[in-house]
């Protein structure tokens, strides 16, 4: 599996036409729960998590919404929705469209929709510095969608926030607005590296920002049983966050990294596929979860000079 950073607007899209919907419908949480999907090191499936689990939430009977916050709009590749020409996440931080406008729904998915990337949002950064509440302005922009969802009786299940490879002012937005934080560490050399200073911008906004913000759950991709380097970085990591981490990793699997060139998921490029199936169980996992889930309870083990 590659993540979904590396891949170009879909070569030969196709349209989805009728989902297919889970047999057993997956668990509602007693809340929304919205999820940031963090890691600045690049390459680790961050994208390629984020729409697949929203994808097979969605499948599963759970509404389901994607902020795409990475200008480089991988995400909305990968649903299928427009990114290049509307309005999307950079207007709304901006101030200059209700974000209820920039909502689309994808294809096929009856439950899922979409907030996308578009190339202006890569001046966010910069055009943020200078506003008042900058670290706040997603926040308060999902909370006015959130009550206007709910006053229309269609209120989401589940928010995932996919964040740009960085700590930026974009990803600090994220954190501030999110409950939870997701975190998907690639299963090969270094994959520790960085995880460190991540936890410390986690503890830092948790601090000031959001002291809701809880890290609870950690993913494993680009999982190669066959390699004693993806048992031992498996191994590390569910010493270090037995808590947080579900153990089902994600193969590397060329079906997940090809169906962002077909402006799909891979639930549906291939539903059957190893990376599909895995994605299945661990969304099937975290919406097992969310039943009792306590966003005050969480352990952080990782310190500073410990190896992988």
């Amino acid at each position: 599996m590659d993540d979904s950073r590396e891949t170009q607007e879909p070569v030969n899209p196709k349209k989805v036409i009728g989902t297919r919907r889970l047999k057993e419908a997956m668990a509602k949480p007693a809340k929304l729960r919205i999820f940031t999907v963090a890691n600045q090191k690049g390459g680790v499936g961050k994208t390629t998590t984020t729409v697949n689990l929203a994808a097979s939430l969605a499948m599963g009977g759970l509404r389901t919404l994607v902020i795409d916050l990475d200008p480089q709009g991988n995400a909305s590749t990968a649903l299928g929705v427009e990114h290049r020409e509307n309005d999307g996440i950079y207007e709304v931080l901006m101030g200059t469209t209700p974000i209820e406008k920039v909502v689309q729904k994808v294809a096929g998915f009856p439950h899922l929709e979409c907030i996308s990337s578009n190339t202006a949002l890569a001046q966010a950064e910069i055009n943020l510095v200078s506003m008042v509440a900058r670290e706040l302005r997603l926040k308060e922009a999902i909370q006015e969608l959130v009550a206007a969802k709910q006053s229309a009786g269609v209120g989401y299940d589940y928010i995932f926030i996919d964040c740009p490879p960085s700590l930026g002012l974009l990803t600090v937005n994220a954190f501030a607005a999110a409950q939870e934080l997701l975190i998907p560490i690639q299963c090969e050399y270094y994959a520790l590296e960085g995880l460190t200073q991540l936890l410390e911008t986690y503890s830092v906004v948790k601090k000031r920002l959001n002291n809701d913000l809880a890290l609870s759950t950690i993913i494993l991709t680009m999982f190669d049983g066959r390699t004693r380097l993806a048992n031992d970085v498996a191994a590390s990591v569910r010493s270090h966050f037995p808590n947080e981490l579900i153990d089902i990793p994600i193969p590397r699997a060329v079906r997940v990294s090809e169906a962002p060139s077909y402006g799909q998921t891979v639930m549906t490029y291939d539903p059957g596929s190893p990376g599909a199936i895995a994605y299945l169980q661990v969304a099937r996992e975290i919406a097992e979860r969310g039943k009792g889930f306590d966003s005050n309870v969480v352990s952080i083990n990782y310190k500073k000079g410990e190896s992988a």
